[in-house]
């Protein structure tokens, strides 16, 4: 086991301070985040929606292409939200005419709509990366231990003070804030203010004393700066790298980016929970999503089979207010533009 440093200590360890913000779903991809850590940052893995077997062989391909540290980032664990048969019917009702475009079967619940998060704790725990961050709530005291006494230091994520200071009770090594601006699903559990970015990380710093990782809008080396100049110990960049040579945004996703004619929308549509994404079809034509996960499990295949076909309206293009910045070029390039 590797004895647990502190977060400063850790932090002197990278050259930049920049973390790639977890995407999970296949945007981001071990590639990717060996990129973003091998060029000086904290690369992440967003592991939530893989298998166990499949998150040892995503840290595997990350430390076969770098030997600088990295993170892996799971969805809390909670537990599964009832659903009724007449709320599954409205909800597959809602899907069905966009399945029938694409001439798939009328949409279903599969049989499995979430990992296990145990498992999957103990896939990252059978070889520890250097930080494990987490979302959507707050971490067992149990896994908080077995992380700190395998040497991996913790962060959680808060879209408020409020959150904040339950993660810092509960002895977590930093805190990931979320700001209003941020692509992709909301971290929070509680109240969420989509607050600025900035201000979010100078309360939550001056509050708890704890590291904060500021995200949420940082697009540009000035955004960055300005983070790290209100507090933050590091800046979490997602939108800026979706167009990267690494990532694994798909040509309907990526092509939507580019042509930046679309504005970003809080919805619940795609997976039940609230996530900014860009404007689609589906963000407009889905009323009655049932709650997480049963939602994403429900829209998973019409969601695959809307990336083969090419039509970025049935896909969750997770982006965040400033996606229109972003530039296609490999991560270290991103990354050196982003270097304060």
């Amino acid at each position: 086991m590797n004895a647990l440093r502190s977060w400063p200590e850790f932090q002197a360890t990278l050259r930049l301070p920049l973390m790639l913000a977890p995407m999970a779903g296949g945007t981001g991809t071990p590639t990717l985040a060996a990129a973003v850590s091998e060029a000086g940052g904290l690369g992440s893995l967003g592991a939530t929606y893989l298998t166990p077997t499949q998150i040892g062989a995503a840290m595997a391909a990350v430390r076969a292409r770098t030997d600088r540290p990295f993170a892996v980032n799971l969805f809390a664990p909670q537990p599964l939200p009832p659903v009724t048969p007449a709320e599954v019917e409205v909800a597959c009702a809602e899907l069905a005419p966009f399945h029938a475009a694409l001439r798939l079967p009328p949409p279903t619940l599969p049989p499995q709509v979430q990992e296990d998060f145990g498992a999957q704790l103990n896939a990252v725990l059978s070889d520890p990366p250097a930080v494990f961050s987490f979302t959507f709530g707050r971490l067992p005291p149990a896994a908080l231990g077995a992380l700190h006494a395998a040497g991996v230091l913790v962060v959680g994520t808060a879209t408020s003070l409020r959150e904040a200071r339950q993660l810092a009770q509960d002895g977590v090594d930093a805190v990931t804030v979320q700001g209003g601006a941020a692509g992709g699903h909301r971290g929070g559990w509680q109240e969420d203010a989509l607050a600025d970015t900035l201000t979010l990380a100078r309360q939550v710093a001056q509050d708890t004393g704890l590291p904060v990782v500021a995200a949420g809008g940082l697009m540009t080396a000035g955004d960055v700066r300005a983070a790290l100049q209100a507090g933050a110990a590091l800046a979490a960049c997602g939108t800026a790298f979706l167009l990267a040579d690494e990532a694994g945004t798909s040509t309907p996703y990526r092509r939507a980016v580019q042509e930046g004619t679309r504005d970003t929308v809080l919805t619940r549509a795609y997976s039940g929970r609230a996530a900014r994404g860009l404007q689609t079809t589906l963000t407009g034509g889905v009323h009655s999503p049932l709650p997480f996960p049963w939602q994403n499990a429900l829209t998973r295949s019409l969601r695959v089979a809307g990336a083969q076909a090419g039509h970025a309206d049935l896909l969750s293009l997770w982006a965040g207010e400033g996606y229109r910045q972003a530039r296609t070029a490999g991560a270290a390039q991103i990354v050196a533009d982003l270097t304060p």
